[in-house]
């Protein structure tokens, strides 16, 4: 049975750069192996990322998660953490 994971990926930051860049993903699989797999094609950083943390995602703030076929895809975004702005206040 399909679960959904969420994927920590990491990999290099490129030419020049003494520190490693991070993504999280997230993958429907059947297993663990299958997830990590579809993981790593998603990596979108420099040269070749790989699994730094991986997590089924059963249960989240007392609700259970589910997954049902569909027709509809989508081509998903990306949101960098330095591009979405935050008041520092509301940070508690």
């Amino acid at each position: 049975m399909s679960s959904l994971y969420a994927v920590l990926l990491g990999g290099s930051g490129g030419p020049g750069r003494l520190s490693e860049d991070h993504e999280t993903v997230f993958v429907v699989a059947d297993d663990e192996k299958g997830a990590r797999a579809s993981a790593r094609k998603k990596w979108s950083g420099y040269g070749k990322g790989h699994v730094d943390a991986i997590e089924l995602l059963e249960f989240i703030d007392g609700h259970r998660i589910s997954l049902s076929a569909s027709e509809e895809t989508t081509e998903g975004f990306f949101f960098s953490y330095n591009d979405i702005p935050f008041d520092e206040e509301d940070e508690d």
